[in-house]
């Protein structure tokens, strides 16, 4: 199986799946003598892990970091570092009725047709358990941009419908659903109880942006900034959708509104979401990223067996009712890896 590894000079390849010995990830090109220990893991690890929050699946994963490789006496020495988490609370009884059969909207089908082999138990290697190891690596990731005063924030807009209409980063952490909108929390909560008892299942927005990003980084052409991003986001799972700035709705504007007029002080408006030319402009750096509803649900649904022949399914299993909010420290970590990236590159060229 290619397509394991993200990233030019801070590369990170992923490994592990969800119902096996564990997650984890290596990560070449970190630069040495960055502090490091197993305790730094803990927040973010924490905010992405399942059993948390009411409406995550009832798997309870302490998603504790193991250190294998790469850091000495608490610092990174330049070697690969090597991340593993452990899986400890996995059941894959309920999925033995997947080995003849294709979840609809699940990766079952597509990996089969690719592989014809593929381990079924909460979806191997297509499952979100797998983001825990990129949530790892946005950690070191993280370590690199503080120092330069870049800082990612994400957090979820809307939620099964429910938009959020004002932004308050000091309420992002304070809730389950990292909503900054204190008013829509509650609104997110009963729709999700709703969609609970229907065997059913929600999809969202997460909007990220970069504050302290410095102008330059990106590569024009073929490496442009906002095309990483994007497919930094898109590679997740459940994303089917990435905005950078005004997005879609640019689409719906004239050039004299949607240019964003540059002053003596800066830029008047920010609908290019900090990014001209596939390099940043030193202006905050916008993302949204579209959500699918998770596959899984408690519903019967038509599909299809092994040979081809039509049947139906109904799961029993422990699922989330949203990616959202849980997919929230995912794409932050995703984005904090790009900009470590091209950081790196940038370093090389000056």
């Amino acid at each position: 199986m290619a397509g394991n590894s993200f990233g030019k000079i801070f590369r990170i390849t992923t490994f592990g799946e969800s119902h096996g010995e564990g997650v984890g990830v290596v990560i070449d090109g970190c630069p040495p003598r960055i502090n490091m220990s197993t305790e730094d893991f803990v927040q973010e690890m924490t905010r992405r892990r399942p059993g948390r929050a009411p409406f995550d699946t009832p798997r309870t994963e302490t998603d504790k970091v193991e250190v294998i490789s790469g850091v000495f006496e608490g610092l990174t020495t330049g070697a690969p570092v090597t991340l593993f988490i452990p899986n400890r609370d996995v059941d894959s009884k309920p999925y033995e009725i997947l080995r003849e059969l294709f979840r609809p909207g699940h990766a079952d089908y597509t990996y089969h047709k690719k592989y014809g082999h593929f381990d079924f138990r909460g979806g191997g290697r297509s499952s979100a358990r797998e983001t825990a190891a990129r949530v790892a690596a946005g950690v070191v990731a993280r370590k690199i941009l503080e120092p330069l005063g870049i800082k990612v924030l994400a957090y979820t807009l809307e939620l099964g419908g429910i938009r959020a209409e004002s932004i308050d980063p000091e309420a992002i952490n304070k809730n389950p659903f990292y909503c900054p909108d204190v008013d829509a929390v509650e609104k997110m909560k009963d729709i999700l109880q709703k969609t609970r008892k229907e065997g059913d299942s929600l999809g969202g927005i997460v909007e990220i942006r970069v504050l302290g990003c410095p102008a330059g980084l990106g590569e024009p052409v073929f490496d442009k900034l906002d095309a990483d991003l994007a497919k930094a986001v898109m590679c997740v799972g459940a994303v089917k959708g990435v905005e950078v700035g005004a997005g879609f709705e640019a689409a719906r504007l004239k050039g004299s509104q949607n240019n964003d007029p540059i002053t003596t002080s800066g830029f008047k408006t920010n609908h290019a979401g900090g990014i001209l030319g596939g390099i940043s402009n030193g202006d905050e750096i916008v993302l949204r990223a579209a959500v699918k509803p998770i596959p899984s649900i408690a519903q019967e649904q038509e599909t299809i067996d092994r040979e081809g022949r039509a049947t139906k399914l109904k799961l029993k299993g422990r699922f989330d009712i949203s990616a959202v909010p849980r997919i929230v420290p995912v794409l932050e970590a995703m984005v904090r890896i790009v900009l470590a990236d091209h950081y790196l590159r940038s370093k090389i060229l000056t």
